[in-house]
């Protein structure tokens, strides 16, 4: 027997291979010989036979086996990776009242950009125009509109007063209608709206509607390669809460035979890389690894574990070194040159947009989360998708200022959502979720941190530990559970 001086488990594999109607290349035999693991050498004979069954080829050469250990590359998974925008390059912060009259300035007249294809805005009347009408006691036409960042909002008794300002001054409308008023509950302080108003009987101003830039019904972007890409974000390493060795089991599992882990070609990290050094007080007491630098060397090292063939995107968020303020430069090279210099790796800002071989990725930590939940009702920490729509309704990822989220006064506004992206990847609460909007693949990546003493005391209960795997080119979602508990589910 051809077989009689190899190892038995050898054997028996090929043998298998062989009752299948296969023929295995003699230059393929080294490799397999190599291969210790009994249950991976199994997989790979069966997923080969598989495959090539279906293609109606059966023979085993050194190129199947090259291209399924990731020894080779298989040519028909592309890996393409394109910064589409990143803030790190554009940060421009002014000084003082300028520097947020500029910010401001930017937001208002890129989203009437945005809006500027709709029918309403050839309706659009400044503010000034509006306001004279009315000092001089004239009936404003019908179907008059008027557009402006939100500064304030006050449900009193059956009516909802808001003031919306744009560049020529500011205006004040009165709500009557109680679905109008639900909607309006929803708008954010400085959020950018559409008001249609009229004159009501004691010559004041009312609203009508309510317009968002919103996201248009898109078609969505697709990779002709089948290929997946890898959401996670809120690893936290550094913390003695770090799930270390989920994780670990994670990225073995990408070199494996497995039929998706072997076409995997992205892994992106949406922020809080690692727990950092001085977030919050007696920080230090919950640390493993007490300076930034040792925390983002261990982040490198597992890192590294990861198939080269693999792109890896790193955004920081606000657990990472480097500015906190919205928006993030890439965190900086000084504390670790080495995620820098790695050819699979891609640094970028927060927020940042890219596309993998073609589908455009819209990503953001999430730290505006906070002072969303806070202000507006009916959302929570549970539902971080809900949130998300309420960003994409605003075309902004962080329209509040002067809340929890610090914002700096840059002389251009990136934070507006100017592209469509086909997914929205967020981290920051710790919920992993999916959801649809409009087109548009939503995902919070959840964490890969287990419940800290301070979630357990406000009573926040993560769900870590999933991996959220998306097909490029169907966008089926598949996720694996590292977690010890099997009731972690993926929300949807």
């Amino acid at each position: 027997m051809i077989f009689f001086d190899m190892k038995k488990e050898l054997s028996f594999v090929l043998n298998y291979a062989l009752n299948k109607g296969f023929q295995i290349h003699p230059n393929a035999f080294k490799i397999l010989d190599e291969i210790t693991d009994v249950k991976q050498l199994e997989n790979i004979i069966k997923e080969i036979v598989k495959e090539k069954t279906k293609q109606k080829l059966f023979q085993i050469n050194q190129n199947d086996l090259e291209t399924y250990l990731g020894i080779k590359d298989d040519p028909n998974l592309l890996n393409e990776v394109k910064i589409l925008s990143d803030p790190t390059s554009k940060i421009t912060s002014g000084e003082g009242v300028k520097g947020y009259n500029a910010l401001f300035s930017s937001r208002f007249n890129k989203l009437k950009r945005i809006v500027s294809d709709r029918p309403e805005s050839k309706r659009i009347k400044s503010i000034s125009v509006i306001k004279s009408k009315l000092q001089k006691e004239w009936e404003i036409e019908k179907d008059i509109f008027v557009c402006g960042l939100l500064t304030t909002r006050n449900a009193e008794r059956n009516i909802t007063k808001l003031v919306l300002e744009d560049p020529s001054g500011s205006l004040e409308g009165i709500i009557f209608d109680e679905e109008l008023q639900k909607t309006a509950g929803t708008l954010l302080i400085d959020q950018f709206v559409i008001a249609r108003v009229a004159t009501s009987k004691n010559s004041g101003l009312m609203i009508k509607d309510l317009i968002f830039p919103d996201m248009p019904d898109q078609k969505i972007n697709k990779s002709e390669s089948e290929v997946y890409a890898v959401f996670l974000s809120d690893l936290h390493i550094g913390s003695r809460y770090f799930m270390e060795e989920e994780l670990t089991e994670f990225v073995t599992w990408l070199s494996s035979p497995d039929p998706v882990a072997r076409k995997v070609r992205f892994v992106l990290i949406g922020g809080d890389i690692v727990d950092g050094v001085g977030i919050y007080p007696n920080q230090n007491k919950e640390l493993v690894c007490q300076t930034i630098e040792e925390q983002l060397q261990k982040a490198e090292d597992l890192l590294d574990k990861i198939p080269k063939n693999i792109k890896i995107i790193i955004m920081p968020g606000n657990h990472d070194p480097g500015r906190r303020a919205l928006p993030q430069p890439a965190i900086p090279k000084k504390y670790n040159s080495g995620l820098w210099e790695r050819e699979n790796i891609e640094m970028v800002g927060n927020p940042a947009l890219v596309s993998l071989n073609g589908v455009k990725v819209l990503m953001f930590h999430g730290q505006s989360i906070d002072d969303i939940v806070k202000t507006t009702p009916g959302l929570s920490y549970d539902r971080p998708t809900d949130v998300m729509k309420n960003l994409l309704r605003a075309r902004h990822l962080s329209p509040v200022y002067g809340s929890s989220t610090p914002i700096a006064p840059e002389v251009e506004d990136l934070l507006v959502i100017e592209d469509i992206p086909d997914i929205f990847h967020v981290g920051h609460v710790h919920k992993a979720q999916l959801d649809m909007y409009k087109g548009i693949l939503l995902v919070n990546s959840g964490s890969w941190q287990k419940q800290t003493p301070f979630q357990t005391s406000v009573g926040m209960v993560p769900n870590p530990g999933l991996a959220i795997i998306v097909n490029l080119k169907t966008f089926q979602v598949l996720h694996e559970n590292y977690s010890s508990n099997s009731n972690n589910v993926l929300q949807s």
